[in-house]
């Protein structure tokens, strides 16, 4: 099974608006050059093999983090509403 399958494909482009608004990115695409570079990591277009496993885990879990915390403060917000 794979890790990073979207379950609800409807839901892609709310997940890829979400990637860019935590990751302070002008588009998703951006999202992960915009966190390599608030990480202190060489990230360019294009092939990037090169680069330590430590270093694209730390790209992809904080984005993955942003979205995780983002959405949870979402429903808390509307947990509240509804109260």
């Amino acid at each position: 099974m794979a890790r990073n399958k979207i379950l609800v494909p409807e839901a892609r482009e709310g997940l890829n608006q979400l990637k860019a608004k935590v990751s302070n990115a002008a588009s998703p695409e951006q999202a992960k050059y915009e966190v390599a570079k608030e990480q202190g990591i060489s990230l360019e277009k294009g092939y990037n093999g090169n680069i330590r496993a430590k270093d694209a885990g730390k790209v992809g879990g904080t984005i993955g983090g942003r979205m995780v915390k983002s959405l949870i403060e979402q429903a808390k917000t509307e947990l509240n509403k509804k109260h």
